[in-house]
């Protein structure tokens, strides 16, 4: 098995431990989900050499989600401990190997996610990569957005708040990155000042509430052929291997 299929598996058989509720589970598949490919995802890739898409960001995003899963689950000490491993691998790839000024304040950004889902203090670092970003300044910082490394640190703040709106896309682009994309280093800046103001405190809502959604798949409003036994809604996702309830991410079944 290549090293890609093998973080897809642990990635969708973490969506189906969300679906279960067995959050701890969801935190380790995660977590192997972010080895595999940290370790390369396919046998091409070198995951220490430095590319324009970012592919480790991938693996990055695994651990930020992991960390909250852990968190919701209230095993805040492995939480910390995931946060601390993906807070090393951050900087080591930021210091050493990347070598784009903009792809380094993106996983400066990565850090102050992986202390925000631990609920560590992430002020300091969301001001670094936010300052960052000013001084690398792109000319194209939507092309830079749209690359795996900037969707994949993306990848909690929307996963989590959809849990507390209803399964819907509660942080659209525009709240995250801002109208204006010609501001360069500021549209791309907005990114981790959002995320400072809104991400631990999104965290510990979930936390209290006891439940993190499964990320957003394939979605269908209305679909007569589906029922969720939890809460009725007809609102379809299709994500990993299941079929999930848009609003409150049960299994379902077609009828």
């Amino acid at each position: 098995m290549s090293h890609d299929r093998e973080y897809g598996r642990h990635r969708d058989a973490a969506v189906g431990a969300l679906a279960d509720r067995e959050y701890e589970r969801a935190g380790d598949r995660y977590t192997r989900a972010a080895w595999a490919d940290l370790a390369g995802g396919d046998a091409d890739r070198d995951p220490f050499e430095s590319e324009d898409r970012g592919t480790v960001g991938v693996g990055l995003g695994y651990l930020t989600v992991g960390t909250v899963a852990y968190r919701v689950a209230g095993r805040d000490r492995r939480a910390k401990r995931r946060a601390v491993e993906g807070v090393a691998v951050a900087r080591d790839l930021r210091d050493a190997v990347f070598e784009e000024p903009v792809q380094r304040a993106c996983l400066t950004e990565f850090v102050g996610d992986l202390r925000a889902t631990a609920g560590l203090d992430a002020g300091g670092a969301y001001g670094s990569a936010a300052g960052a970003y000013e001084e690398a300044d792109p000319t194209d910082p939507v092309r830079w957005a749209t690359t795996l490394l900037f969707e994949a640190a993306n990848g909690a703040v929307q996963q989590v708040s959809r849990g507390l709106a209803n399964g819907e896309i509660a942080v659209p682009w525009d709240d995250l990155h801002g109208p204006e994309p010609d501001d360069g280093g500021g549209y791309l800046a907005r990114r981790a000042r959002y995320k400072a103001r809104r991400l631990p405190d999104l965290v510990e809502r979930a936390v209290d509430a006891g439940h993190l959604a499964a990320p957003r798949g394939t979605t269908e409003y209305g679909n007569s052929r589906y029922r969720c036994p939890a809460c009725d809604s007809s609102d379809v996702n299709w994500v990993g291997d299941d079929v999930l309830c848009l609003r409150c991410s049960t299994r379902i079944d077609r009828q």
